[in-house]
């Protein structure tokens, strides 16, 4: 699984990246994890705020910081 965290570097990206981490190792899911932080990049996605997170190329969450509870639902969707 690939997990990408978008955004600048702010708190909130930073809080979601290590959600998404936890999440992992919640879901016991093999993933890698890339932060993309370049505004070009981040604007190739479908997002009008960050932070986004990114699950194998799908965006699941962006402009808010997700709960745990709902990062894990996405992980387990994307392993189904």
């Amino acid at each position: 699984m690939n997990v990408k965290i978008l955004g600048t570097g702010c708190p909130k990206c930073k809080r979601l990246e290590k959600l998404a981490h936890e999440a992992a190792e919640k879901v016991a899911v093999e993933a890698t994890f890339e932060k993309v932080t370049d505004i070009n990049a981040i604007m190739a996605y479908p997002i009008t705020s960050t932070p986004g997170l990114v699950i194998d190329e799908k965006v699941v969450c962006s402009g808010r910081l997700p709960r745990l509870d709902e990062i894990v639902g996405w992980m387990r969707s994307a392993q189904a």
